[in-house]
């Protein structure tokens, strides 16, 4: 079965994120906000996508305060963890935004895709994961 990490300081959040997953998606899910665990699930293969918030707000690596996308940055520029696929959880992205900048924001992070918060339509975001999720061979 494959694993999603949820990384997101919000409890709210994340137990609603793990309830959609694991009904409807099917999947298993760890969830933390601290990001020595975060590096360490990732760099062991034990998740097959991460969620990650982009505001993290109370997050510490190394002793400086990070948000996710240093994170995501960190995953994508590790040889290890560059292969693993990350969704970006964000209230940012309004319908205000121009599309450029979405893309901007994806190319500076690396990452795979983003969630808009609030999550409104469950389904669709069981099937953003599951696209992303590597293919058993």
């Amino acid at each position: 079965m494959k694993t999603v990490l949820i990384v997101e300081d919000d409890p709210i959040n994340l137990r609603v994120f793990s309830k959609i997953i694991t009904t409807r998606g099917g999947l298993n899910v760890k969830g933390t906000e601290d990001i020595e665990e975060v590096m360490k699930i990732a760099q062991a293969g034990d998740a097959d996508i991460i969620l990650m918030d982009v505001s993290l707000a109370h997050s510490v690596y190394q002793g400086k305060p990070v948000d996710g996308i240093k994170i995501t940055q960190m995953l994508k520029a590790d040889a290890q963890t560059s292969n693993l696929p990350i969704l970006l959880i964000t209230a940012n992205m309004t319908d205000g935004m121009m599309e450029g900048e979405r893309e901007n924001f994806l190319k500076q992070t690396g990452a795979d895709g983003y969630i808009q918060k609030p999550v409104v339509d469950h389904q669709q975001f069981v099937e953003q994961i599951l696209a992303l999720l590597p293919k058993d061979d």
